[in-house]
């Protein structure tokens, strides 16, 4: 397990930290993603993960950005890391399967462990297509100054049964989070974006040992929210699955960028 470390500018002071995850092996998208990660796969002649880090970048809220990538894919992201105007360090979490992978949750606690993290945390997935900007989701967590998800409206509840299912109270406060549950008790699903004040990252290790899920990134929110005050910001615009060939098609075809 290593790491290297890219900056053009320094430090630009300490402000928040942000994570991406990218250790997974995205199966479901063989034969591209077999030899090559999916977070660097082109929407519009630029990448997935470009997408994403363009528009943070902009806050100027980030200090530093961390890619946890598995040892299979992590040469391709210290390649594209090489030219990026802002300081991002790639970690490799050793992994070569898909059967043997960390788990995102367990991917978080390396990546705090080997940067010594200590600061506040947005915690992303590396492979999501957004048409909104999460400028306003950083916004929305440094006005609350707790750990704090996004939601967004699911009707369909097949799709609710493979993801993190939310219920909140009339300030935003999550009451209750499962996982995958077989029996989803609202429609408000969990996209892959957490924010983490960095009073909270200590319960990421604790979590683990009191036997968090660790698979799944929102396993860990599941746990959280019956310990420490988690807020739930309606999602401000849509969010693009790519789970399968076909619906890696039909993103190219529709994405029209972040607003």
């Amino acid at each position: 397990m290593s790491y290297c470390r890219w900056s053009a500018f320094g430090e630009s002071g300490d402000k928040m930290k942000c994570l991406i995850l990218a250790a997974g092996y995205a199966t479901r998208l063989y034969p591209l993603t077999e030899n090559y990660p999916k977070p660097l796969l082109p929407i519009r002649g630029k990448s997935i993960i470009d997408w994403l880090l363009d528009d943070l970048q902009l806050s100027k809220e980030i200090s530093e950005f961390v890619l946890v990538s598995n040892h299979k894919y992590v040469r391709h992201f210290e390649d594209w890391a090489k030219d990026k105007p802002y300081k991002i360090t790639i970690i490799d979490d050793g992994t070569e399967t898909n059967e043997t992978r960390l788990g995102a949750v367990r991917d978080i606690q390396y990546a705090i462990g080997k940067m010594d993290i200590d600061d506040d945390l947005l915690v992303i997935a590396g492979d999501n297509v957004l048409d909104f900007s999460l400028i306003e989701f950083i916004a929305y967590c440094k006005n609350k100054k707790t750990a704090c998800v996004m939601r967004y409206y699911e009707s369909n509840v097949e799709k609710l049964k493979k993801a993190g299912v939310l219920s909140v109270d009339d300030n935003d406060i999550v009451i209750e989070m499962v996982e995958k549950p077989s029996n989803p008790a609202t429609h408000w699903c969990c996209p892959p974006f957490y924010f983490y004040p960095k009073e909270d990252l200590p319960f990421i290790e604790i979590g683990i040992n009191e036997g968090c899920s660790t698979d799944a990134p929102g396993s860990f929110v599941a746990w959280l929210y019956r310990r420490r005050r988690v807020h739930a910001m309606l999602m401000p615009g849509k969010r693009y699955d790519i789970g399968d060939l076909e619906s890696y098609e039909a993103v190219q075809r529709e994405y029209g960028g972040i607003k």
